[in-house]
């Protein structure tokens, strides 16, 4: 059975990203959950996904919360639906929408294809991750400006940071204003 190869990209940084190979005949439901997974969210919020082109607009929409498709429904079910459903092209795109009040949105191409499984892996199969995954609630990883303001704080000189640290409160080494004459403020 052929798996289908996609690479998961965060819309806000296309550095990163994840790659989920997932069998042809398994769910958007099952892939849904996967990215979640790879991305380390909760699961506790509905997801769509969207067909969609090469300017990466959204076209008809499957949904976690529809349960059966019907004809002319707004949206198919992620539960009915296979993804190889909906593959037509090598290089097919989705738009992958994560609680939609915080609309964390992920682009989704088709990347590969690849014949044969891996027998020792369950599918979908995370094959790649590549940087860090954004925070669902603000408290992953270091703020940049908190980064920024201790950069400044703690502003060391190119010579000092050689060395890995100061000689500040050393006895016999010149202190910061010596060169001036006795340690007065230099402007």
């Amino acid at each position: 059975m052929p798996l289908l190869r996609f690479r998961v990209y965060w819309e806000d940084d296309d550095q990163v990203y994840r790659d989920i190979e997932i069998r042809a005949a398994q769910t958007f439901l099952e892939f849904h959950k996967a990215i979640i997974t790879a991305y380390e969210f909760d699961g506790k919020h509905t997801a769509s996904f969207y067909e969609s082109n090469e300017r990466w607009q959204h076209g008809r929409e499957l949904n976690s919360e529809v349960l059966v498709n019907k004809k002319d429904a707004p949206a198919l079910s992620m539960m009915r639906t296979p993804v190889s459903a909906l593959v037509a092209k090598p290089d097919q795109k989705f738009v992958y929408v994560y609680d939609p009040a915080k609309k964390w949105t992920f682009l989704v191409e088709l990347i590969g294809v690849v014949a044969d499984e891996d027998p020792k892996r369950t599918y979908p199969f995370v094959l790649r991750k590549e940087g860090v995954s954004p925070a669902q609630y603000g408290i992953k990883g270091v703020n940049p400006d908190k980064l920024m303001e201790i950069e400044e704080k703690y502003d060391l000189g190119a010579d000092e940071m050689a060395e890995g640290f100061s000689n500040e409160g050393e006895e016999g080494t010149e202190s910061f204003g010596s060169e001036s004459g006795g340690g007065e403020d230099v402007d």
